[in-house]
């Protein structure tokens, strides 16, 4: 299902922006992008988002000019903001905070950390927007803040092996190709060997520990997730 949740990602490097796109794949969000504050506030005018991840170094202002606009703006006001920024000093925090960003995030940063955050922003401004857990057999997958569960004890999983245990909980009962799975889990742009998603499966199942019988190899075509 597509999620209607419109994100504005202000960025001027593309190796951050292609990250950003690839950390917010998974949740069907309309992602939009902007690489200057006259480029982001036209944007913002000509369709207010849900979420704004904001660099704090731009080409034409800092960042913190377009959020303070924001914050002074009766329609945009309440548009949740994320920091994205390589400064990492405790006063230059509290600067973008006191301005009026809601969370703050230091690059480099974990794909799924940002997920998380941005859910979670999302679930306390706008609750409608909340995903449900996913649960199959013993094991729970919370998308709102990216964490497993196995026997309702929180286990460590690569980003990787979340989402492809994600996909398969959203269609359990469906076998898919490993080519499918390539296309659906990790994008169709990404250049990589089928036999990869071996590779992911075998960490998958370790990761699920008792509950690994849910992932099922089915020969000659590929993998599901069934309870059955």
């Amino acid at each position: 299902m597509v999620d209607s949740t419109r994100v504005l990602v202000v960025e001027d490097e593309p190796a951050i922006v292609e990250l950003v796109k690839y950390s917010l794949r998974e949740a069907g969000w309309d992602i939009r992008t902007a690489d200057t504050v006259a480029n982001a506030w036209d944007s913002i005018t000509h369709g207010k988002p849900d979420l704004v991840l904001l660099d704090w170094m731009l080409p034409d202002q800092s960042g913190l000019r377009l959020l303070s606009r924001l914050r002074g703006d009766r329609d945009f006001q309440d548009i949740p903001v994320i920091m994205l920024t390589a400064k990492s000093m405790e006063e230059d925090k509290i600067a973008g905070l006191n301005t009026g960003a809601d969370d703050y995030v230091t690059k480099p940063f974990s794909p799924r950390e940002l997920l998380a955050r941005s859910r979670a922003l999302l679930r306390r401004k706008s609750p409608h927007l909340a995903e449900a857990p996913l649960r199959a057999g013993s094991v729970v997958l919370d998308p709102n803040s990216c964490t497993v569960s196995v026997e309702n004890q929180q286990i460590d999983i690569g980003n990787a092996e979340y989402k492809l245990l994600k996909f398969l909980m959203a269609h359990r009962e469906r076998v898919f190709s490993r080519a499918q799975l390539l296309d659906k889990v990790w994008g169709d742009h990404v250049m990589i060997e089928e036999r990869t998603v071996d590779v992911h499966v075998l960490r998958l199942r370790k990761a699920l520990r008792s509950a690994d019988g849910l992932i099922r190899t089915v020969r000659s075509v590929g993998y599901m997730l069934s309870e059955k």
